[in-house]
């Protein structure tokens, strides 16, 4: 079901930088940037899609992008936000979406991190890992579910079976399952790469040179 957005409601805000390599992060304009000043700031949306933590744009489709609510599941839009919907619905177990990655050399390969990730008094946890092979039309689930909050879901960015989670575990204490996870078979088998003592603050994950050889 398609859904029109409303101006009246807290919408998805979308950065210029959304889906662009973190290799080629320099190439970002600077906020002072004469071009970058004429842009303003309107809402598209979705209505009633809850606040959100997690979205993500499709290289060489500027028009199609995803949001990630924190209980209402993944939304999609293919015309610049003008309409949205959601495709999560009779796939995923649970709505709260921690984080979305498209990957770059396969659009169609769509991963989504369960659980949001910014802790508060109250949060809604997830059920692992999902990923879609058709740009999110259909779902299937690969596991992590004992990890409940993920904060960080990154592809290969030539490589889309390749892929690493940064998973908070339960996020009120120590947890045997916080730690960042690396699978090279697009999700099928995946093994931690860090101890899960690491402080919840402090997980993040980023592509590195390092990282990616």
């Amino acid at each position: 079901m398609v859904r029109r957005s409303s101006p009246f409601v807290l919408g998805l805000v979308l950065i210029a930088a959304v889906g662009i390599p973190h290799s080629a992060s320099a190439q970002i304009k600077s906020a002072d940037d004469p071009v970058l000043s004429k842009l303003e700031w309107r809402s598209i949306g979705p209505y009633r899609g809850g606040r959100s933590v997690a979205v993500s744009g499709v290289a060489d489709d500027p028009k199609t992008f995803f949001m990630g609510t924190t209980g209402g599941g993944v939304w999609r839009t293919r015309d610049e936000g003008v309409t949205w919907a959601c495709v999560s619905d009779g796939f995923f177990k649970l709505g709260s979406v921690g984080s979305i990655a498209v990957a770059q050399s396969n659009p169609k390969v769509v991963y989504v991190g369960m659980g949001e990730h910014a802790i508060r008094g109250n949060v809604t946890s997830g059920d692992g890992v999902y990923r879609s092979d058709d740009g999110g039309d259909t779902w299937r689930h690969l596991g992590l579910a004992e990890t409940q909050f993920i904060g960080r879901v990154i592809v290969h960015p030539k490589d889309p079976n390749t892929v690493w989670v940064a998973a908070l575990g339960p996020v009120f204490g120590k947890s045997k399952d916080r730690g960042i996870y690396k699978s090279k078979d697009g999700g099928r088998v995946g093994r931690r790469h860090c101890s899960s003592m690491i402080k919840r603050e402090r997980l993040s994950l980023q592509l590195t040179r390092r990282i990616l050889m």
